[in-house]
């Protein structure tokens, strides 16, 4: 997509504050975080969102959930943290490309 933020975040043309990177997938610092530790982890593959997701992207997804937990671990907040993408307007997504914020470091509460 070329006019992607994050394919653009992906390719290097757009700064990022990078924690991670692999064949699969790019992570980020939040630039407007919503708790302490609050990042970004998105598939190099574009999707629109979670909505686009098919059984060829389990492995992908998978691997996404895999690398959380490893930076969960290393950064040092494995014991509590949230995980959340969003599908479509309705639902808060501005930028349509699949992302999964992460957020830690403060009790986020459950919701209602």
């Amino acid at each position: 997509m070329n006019d992607c933020i994050f394919c653009k975040i992906i390719a290097g043309d757009i700064p990022s504050k990078k924690i991670y990177e692999d064949e699969l997938c790019f992570a980020f610092y939040d630039i407007n975080p919503l708790a302490p530790m609050h990042f970004l982890v998105v598939p190099k593959k574009h999707l629109a969102s979670a909505a686009e997701v098919g059984e060829e992207d389990a492995l992908l997804v998978g691997h996404i959930y895999a690398v959380i937990a490893k930076l969960a671990a290393e950064l040092g907040f494995a014991e509590g943290f949230r995980v959340v993408t969003n599908v479509g307007a309705l639902a808060g997504q501005t930028v349509h490309h699949l992302h999964f914020h992460v957020l830690a470091g403060r009790e986020l509460g459950a919701f209602n």
